[in-house]
């Protein structure tokens, strides 16, 4: 299970994505953004499916681990 983050610290990695976003395209912004391996690696256990805005995603990360 991937460490907890901030969805705020995982938010200043997504700027300028187009939504709605697959979890592809946000994995694909957060790296073209310089995330870290530990933002990535929560990113990339976000269900698979489309994601209409920020908070979605944040919703998403917060659902991780609970």
């Amino acid at each position: 299970m991937p460490e907890r983050v901030n969805p705020i610290q995982i938010q200043k990695f997504l700027d300028g994505v187009d939504y709605p976003a697959s979890r592809d395209d946000i994995v694909s912004a957060a790296e073209e953004s310089g995330a870290d391996d530990r933002v990535l690696e929560v990113l990339r256990a976000l269900p698979e499916g489309d994601y209409d805005a920020p908070t979605a995603v944040s919703r998403a990360v917060a659902d991780i681990g609970d």
